[in-house]
């Protein structure tokens, strides 16, 4: 469903094993910037009625992870540890095609959502088969069904809003294919993306 070209080795699990407190602070930022990404989609976009109510209820929903993960932390006696920053969330921006009409703008910010979304459910689907914590595993397979949700929501709103002539699918694959190089240089972090 996913159309990731590269899957995540589940040895990556094994850093994350060794560094949980990382982990669940890594992820509790991913969640707060998916938040922050979907307001300003709105901020941007606010013209369009559907766009703005399915932006709405990701941002809580993500908000809503955010404290989840936030609980975890806290329950295990960690601290909330600042904000990281996300190398391949940065690698993944370069792709984004810019100089376009506000329309491609809005397309290329949701194929761009669409794709960490997708990778965040991969991994979460890695953890949820690999890490021996039962508690982290129900939590991750939770979260990896709702990632999937926030993906095909994505994709569903970027074949939506394309201007005509626009070939979302095609532009889907060539995300896919850029995604597919910068991913070989992650996974050897115990962070989401990392």
């Amino acid at each position: 469903m996913l159309g990731l070209k590269l899957p995540t080795d589940p040895r990556w699990v094994k850093l994350v094993e060794s560094n949980i407190e990382e982990i669940l602070t890594d992820h509790a930022w991913c969640e707060q910037k998916a938040a922050t990404n979907a307001i300003n989609i709105i901020v941007n976009n606010s013209e369009k009625e559907e766009l703005v109510t399915e932006m709405l209820a990701l941002a809580r929903e993500e908000l809503e992870h955010f404290e989840q993960v936030h609980q975890k932390i806290k329950e295990r006696g960690f601290k909330l540890g600042r904000e990281r920053k996300d190398c391949y969330v940065n690698d993944l921006a370069k792709f984004i095609k810019k100089g376009g009409s506000r329309e491609q703008g809005l397309i290329e910010r949701l194929l761009f959502a669409a794709m960490i979304e997708a990778r965040s459910c991969e991994r979460f689907k890695v953890l949820t088969e690999n890490v021996k914590d039962p508690d982290l595993v129900e939590f991750y397979r939770e979260l990896m069904i709702s990632e999937a949700g926030h993906y095909t929501l994505f994709i569903k709103l970027a074949k939506k809003y394309a201007p005509e002539g626009l070939d979302v699918d095609k532009r889907w694959k060539e995300w896919l294919e850029y995604e597919a190089e910068i991913i070989q240089k992650y996974g050897k972090e115990e962070t989401v993306h990392g």
